[in-house]
């Protein structure tokens, strides 16, 4: 194994290429075969000549397929077009050493890769052609984006139409710079999407701050939304800057957008007209441009035809509206989503499960999620603490999905469930802590277990985070 790893150390920084020239046009070569790093070779004519599995299993090419054609039908990479490593190699006699590459896989993915290249040369000494070694960067880019929260379109998981739909328009509504409103249930992916329209826009370089309305009291959100000046109200002892000033030249994205009052969402409409603002107990406006991004887990629209939402402040928002699905209507996505969680849960655990068994994704499948997206991955999460072996059995999983038992009402009025969402939302800023969620809603802790016995959400709470 050290001598394996010691030959692909000599192929990927490009030197010591006498020790391998002998063996790369063997077919069977074990050493190449074995690692993990793609490697081809080509001819002075750029005709593919060998493909290694590791080439197979980051391209998607097979090697009958690659074996023979131009390197550029089957290596799509982007600098190809501009600048083709290999072409340079091969005309100037010089390696191309670690160079950041993407490449579109057969099955259209995109994957970012680093490659290096070299000449290949026969026993005499002649230049019969070239080798190019690459790696797949991958689960490396992941894991960055997301310790950086630089989510991607990308990092959207969606096969559903509607979701396809959402992705395909995302670019254009970066670029647009307007005012976006983002409805789904809780748990959708609504500030994934929000923290990706963001990365995609102009104003990606600057800040994404990320305000959940429903979890600070109205005196505090506007505190915090505003700023304030020292002494401006007991505990103020200096001055602080707003979530407004913090979002200048970036997004601004408020979640749980229609639990706010008439009087907030007054103030609120001025503040995105002119973008101008006064901290609390200051008597100076400030001024901040900025992006809103608005969030809402039940239709604004309905809340204003109810009297609860400004319409004003709706139409305002409404610009551009995407309605992202619950996971109960696009469960066809629910393998594909299994497979990015584990994924992710071994880069962070570093662990090395392989998949999930028939009968567990099966469980998985047939479960109606009321706490969507983000419940899923907590099921995922869960498996991996139970799960001792290769792969997440049916045994691993929560008891509520392994049983079929889904814990919220099929139907609850309009303000039942916002009052839900509410205390959802509070319960998740406090950590899934009773005690202080409830001190934040003002009610005691056996009132708070009483509501959410009421409205169904017992179990949510405890496996929803």
């Amino acid at each position: 194994m050290h001598r394996n790893k010691q030959a692909s150390d000599h192929i990927q920084d490009g030197s010591a290429f006498c020790d391998i020239t002998s063996v790369v046009p063997a077919p069977c070569c074990t050493i190449l075969e074995s690692i993990s790093d793609g490697v081809f070779t080509i001819d002075t004519h750029k005709r593919i000549t060998s493909f290694n599995r590791a080439a197979e299993n980051i391209t998607g090419f097979t090697q009958q397929e690659a074996i023979g054609q131009y390197c550029f039908d089957i290596f799509r990479a982007d600098i190809c077009e501009r600048d083709c490593a290999l072409g340079k190699t091969l005309s100037t006699k010089t390696p191309q050493i670690n160079l950041p590459a993407q490449i579109i896989t057969k099955q259209g993915e995109q994957k970012p890769i680093r490659l290096s290249t070299n000449i290949l040369k026969s026993h005499a000494g002649e230049v019969i052609g070239g080798v190019e070694t690459f790696r797949d960067l991958s689960d490396l880019e992941e894991l960055r984006r997301q310790i950086d929260q630089k989510y991607v379109k990308e990092d959207i998981v969606g096969k559903h139409p509607k979701m396809q739909a959402i992705l395909s328009f995302l670019p254009d509504v970066a670029e647009s710079g307007s005012s976006v409103l983002l409805q789904g249930p809780t748990g959708t992916g609504k500030e994934l999407v929000a923290r990706a329209i963001h990365n995609l826009s102009p104003m990606a370089k600057g800040p994404f701050i990320a305000v959940n309305c429903a979890a600070l009291p109205e005196s505090l959100l506007e505190a915090e939304l505003f700023g304030h000046v020292k002494g401006a109200f007991t505990g103020a002892v200096r001055d602080k800057s707003g979530y407004f000033l913090s979002a200048d030249q970036g997004t601004l994205f408020l979640d749980e957008i229609g639990t706010t009052s008439f009087a907030f969402q007054s103030d609120l409409l001025r503040v995105l007209e002119s973008h101008e603002f006064t901290p609390v107990g200051g008597t100076q406006s400030v001024k901040s441009d900025f992006r809103v991004i608005a969030a809402a887990n039940l239709q604004l629209k309905e809340l204003v035809a109810q009297g609860q939402f400004r319409e004003d402040l709706f139409y305002r928002l409404n610009v551009v509206t995407l309605d992202l699905p619950p996971l109960r209507e696009r469960k066809e996505d629910i393998p594909f989503l299994v497979d990015r969680f584990i994924a992710q849960l071994n880069l962070q655990q570093g662990r090395d499960i392989q998949g999930i068994s028939p009968q567990a994704l099966n469980a998985l499948v047939s479960y109606s999620f009321p706490g969507n997206i983000r419940e899923l991955r907590n099921a995922i999460e869960f498996a991996f603490i139970a799960c001792k072996g290769p792969h997440i059995e049916l045994e691993h999983l929560p008891s509520e999905i392994v049983h079929g038992n889904s814990s919220q009402p099929s139907e609850l009025s309009a303000q039942d469930q916002e009052e839900a969402e509410r205390i959802q939302a509070v319960l998740h800023h406090c950590r899934q802590n009773r005690e202080q969620a409830a001190k934040a809603l003002g009610i005691s802790r056996s009132t708070l277990w009483r509501r959410m016995k009421r409205l169904g959400i017992l179990g949510i709470a405890n496996h929803v985070s």
